[in-house]
This record gives C-alpha cells, sequence and structure tokens, in this order.
C-alpha cells in the first residue's frame, strides 16, 4: 500500500509540473484577489472577453493564463443584493508577464485595483 500511495503521489507531482511547463509560451498570468472585506456570504463572479471563468468565495482567487493580446476583465458580485455595478478592466497581455488585482468595492459599486 505505502508503494501504491507514493506512486500515486508522484504522478500527481508529475502531472502538476507538466501543467505548469504546459503553459503556452505566447501566453501571461493573470491573478484576481478578493479584498478581505469583500463579505463572506458574496461570491466574487470572474468573466473575461464574455465568458463567466468562476465564482469565487471567502479565501479563494482566481488565477490562470491568457494568451497574448487584449482582453476585457469584468468582476460582479453574487448574489447582487444591491444593484452594484461591475468593474470592467481592458488588459493587454504580453507574453511571459504577470498581472494581479484585487476586487473590492468603491462605494457601493464594485472595483478592480492593480496590485503594484
Amino acid at each position: 500500500i505505502t508503494h501504491i500511495l507514493s506512486l500515486a503521489c508522484a504522478g500527481l507531482i508529475a502531472a502538476s509540473a507538466a501543467n505548469q511547463a504546459g503553459a503556452a509560451p505566447d501566453s501571461g498570468h493573470l491573478v484576481i484577489d478578493r479584498v478581505a472585506n469583500f463579505g463572506s456570504d458574496l461570491g466574487l463572479v470572474v468573466s473575461i472577453d464574455g465568458k463567466e471563468v468562476g465564482t469565487f468565495s471567502e479565501g479563494r482567487n482566481y488565477s490562470g493564463d491568457l494568451p497574448a493580446g487584449e482582453h476585457t476583465i469584468i468582476v460582479r458580485v453574487d448574489p447582487n443584493r444591491g444593484d452594484a455595478q461591475p468593474a470592467k478592466v481592458k488588459l493587454n497581455v504580453v507574453a511571459g508577464q504577470t498581472y494581479s488585482y484585487t476586487a473590492g468595492w468603491s462605494g457601493e459599486d464594485m472595483a478592480l485595483t492593480k496590485n503594484q
């Protein structure tokens, strides 16, 4: 059993390394974090180029590769109890670059702030 578990762990590690190395050479990386006071009962919904890529609860974030070129990033809150407006950012991705943002609030509406 120990040998089987060891082989399974080695396989998972190898698969993870292959995924990391498998990023397209003409892509950049995007990370979107939730601000600490976002709201524990609210989900952060992230859309890229009109396609929803996920809903992220407290303690979770979006992290993914994007092909080089211009992209539209939109974040919104779910459920949207107060008619908060989503935040929208145009991002020109350069291959090999990492882009980091924090999603939070600007008054009653959503904001997407670039991290330094």
